[in-house]
């Protein structure tokens, strides 16, 4: 911190407390009282250097009573800085320093202590300490801009804000090495040092370009926003530091909002309280979205999501949460599940997590254009054309067109897994509406899930969780189920799941039973109807069934359990087959397709059941 003192005569400056027992035998003809405190001074030479003050006792006291008082209510930095104004005045020693230079000079400014009055006034000396000083030092710059907060108009009237903005953002900009660190950085490099190995390395040299993040989350958020403009503007600093300064900030400034909230509304009942307290949170909060960088991968996916539950909770702006979902959009990719689950606060809905919120998120991540571009059809001899090219004839736009959509589709079969789970945490929620179940899982293409395992989960638990469906809800859920992309797992379960409708189990086994068939395995244990229906259908059904998978995760209470599973031949039984079928009869026509990218209609795959199942039983 740097000192400036000036003056050299001994300190007989004295306030209204001592004016009687020190002043009785001095002679003494003005009075000036700021905020409430009266000092007895001699004009000479304090009216010398103030040309304010000049003008007040010539306007308001002409014939110069012996003791004239000067009222100076508004007077900036209070008593203090009036003090020290009026010690340069007589000559006694001052001390200057980033904490009290800005209401220095600011007082200065309203005594009008310039040069007109008087050669060496305290303006010119004040000006000299902070251009030459203050502002060549880091944190002399941060401190004085942290007191322009108390003096905000004069500040910036004086633009002393300005210019510790600007030296601060120099100061980033410039090569941290050759800047004064803090000491609070000193600490930190120590720190680090504890660690050994590369570890330690790394954190030092990430500390060497971070440092400066933490001294600026110091200010004030309206300060913090402009020195981060300034910062960005100079279009020197990589986004990902800047990404990283704004982490450090939010972490400082907004650890747990509940708990702040609840804190400021603690001393008193208040609504109001508590809605000041919000408000602040809220400001900092769309000031930070404010300030991202526009490049992808800035800050992390997670901190993004972090401030899009911090923005649900203070009820941000919709542009902010607006912002906040395109931004992850573009990086949902990284994203969890724990991360998604945003919960929610709306009093017009009982649900548990926003799901609304999450809806946007996927609508902005597929507007991306990141599906892989299709190519037009080519005829046999074309493509051995294509084939028997070089490779050196071979376009290399092409080939970079070709890469940069094969990372679309990976990220589109990545966020299709992140759906299918989020889907699984979202369907026990007894309030969720079957609509917006059903949208979040059809809004995904169909190439971008290779299975349906966790997508049939997620039905399952969602079945489980809303007894109440009816057949028709039932039948346009499973709707979005591809049987054909199920494991054998997931199909053992499936038909023997009471909760699905008889078109999707009798979907389920004629699928398992013609997969096993052509990929040249035995079936075993079949029922007849499905053996027959097979046949009808040129294939031999005396192969050997599918060896079983074990890729499948599923989540420790929905587990698919399949002991003491019955045998495809118990649970299609004519007597059951034959009650079911005409119970399902009374459903509507239009809504019997199951499996959307079916080759089979299932309306007509069960009447071949039917009557195939009937010429079975009579040979048997």
């Amino acid at each position: 911190m740097k000192f400036m003192k000036l003056g050299s005569r001994p300190d007989t400056f004295y306030t209204s407390e001592s004016v009687r027992t020190v002043y009785s035998e001095v002679s003494s003809d003005l009075i000036i009282q700021v905020k409430g405190i009266r000092y007895l001074l001699h004009k000479f030479p304090l009216l010398s250097k103030c040309s304010r003050l000049q003008r007040l006792c010539s306007d308001h006291f002409p014939d110069s009573p012996k003791h004239q008082i000067v009222q100076l209510p508004d007077f900036p930095g209070g008593v203090e800085a009036f003090e020290l104004c009026a010690k340069f005045c007589y000559g006694i020693t001052i001390t200057l320093s980033a904490h009290n230079i800005v209401s220095a000079r600011c007082a200065a400014e309203y005594l009008q202590m310039t040069e007109d009055a008087e050669k060496g006034n305290l303006i010119y000396k004040l000006e000299v300490f902070l251009n030459s000083c203050i502002l060549h030092g880091w944190k002399d710059s941060i401190v004085t801009l942290q007191t322009t907060k108390a003096l905000a108009l004069w500040s910036e009237d004086l633009a002393i804000a300005s210019r510790c903005i600007e030296a601060i953002a120099s100061k980033v900009l410039r090569n941290p090495t050759k800047v004064s660190l803090s000491h609070s950085h000193s600490r930190r490099v120590r720190d680090d040092i504890s660690f050994s190995g590369t570890e330690s390395l790394n954190l030092r040299h990430k500390s060497s370009n971070r440092w400066w993040a933490e001294d600026l989350s110091e200010l004030s958020i309206d300060l913090y926003w402009r020195t981060m403009i300034a910062i960005k503007s100079g279009g020197k600093l990589p986004f990902y530091l800047i990404g990283d300064a704004l982490k450090v900030y939010v972490s400082r400034m907004l650890p747990n909002i509940k708990r702040n909230i609840e804190l400021a509304g603690s001393d008193s009942d208040s609504d109001s309280t508590i809605e000041i307290a919000t408000s602040k949170q809220r400001l900092l909060l769309e000031s930070i979205v404010s300030l991202l960088p526009s490049e992808k991968g800035a800050v992390s996916c997670s901190f993004l999501l972090r401030l899009l539950k911090a923005a649900n909770i203070l009820n941000a702006s919709c542009s902010s949460k607006m912002e906040l979902a395109r931004r992850i959009g573009l990086q949902l990719e990284e994203a969890t599940v724990n991360d998604l689950l945003i919960p929610s606060v709306s009093c017009k809905h009982d649900m548990i997590y926003e799901v609304d919120l999450m809806m946007s998120i996927l609508e902005q991540f597929m507007v991306q254009g990141q599906s892989p571009p299709t190519s037009p059809p080519r005829s046999r001899m074309e493509f051995e054309r294509r084939r028997s090219r070089s490779a050196e004839n071979i376009n290399f736009d092409f080939q970079e067109s070709r890469r940069s959509s094969s990372a679309s589709h990976s990220s589109k079969l990545k966020v299709a897994k992140l759906v299918d789970r989020y889907l699984q945490e979202i369907a026990r929620d007894v309030n969720l509406p079957l609509s917006k179940f059903m949208a979040l899982a059809e809004i995904m293409p169909e190439f971008a899930r290779h299975d349906h395992d966790d997508l049939y989960t997620a039905i399952d638990i969602y079945l489980k969780a809303h007894p109440q469906l009816n057949k028709s809800e039932r039948k346009r859920l499973c709707r979005i189920l591809d049987c054909k992309k199920l494991s054998l797992e997931a199909c053992m379960h499936a038909a023997q799941n009471d909760l699905l409708p008889l078109r999707v189990v009798v979907q389920v086994l004629f699928f398992e039973q013609a997969r096993a068939a052509a990929s040249g395995s035995k079936v075993t244990n079949m029922a007849s109807n499905i053996k027959a229906l097979l046949t009808a259908h040129g294939i031999d059904p005396s192969k050997h069934t599918a060896p079983l998978s074990t890729t499948t995760s599923i989540h420790a209470d929905d587990n698919w359990s399949v002991s003491g599973f019955k045998s495809p031949k118990s649970i299609t039984r004519n007597s059951t087959l034959r009650m079911k079928l005409a119970e399902d009869d009374d459903l509507d026509e239009s809504s019997d397709g199951i499996g959307r990218n079916s080759r089979f209609k299932p309306k007509r795959m069960l009447s071949k059941l039917w009557s195939t199942n009937r010429s079975a039983t009579t040979k048997i």
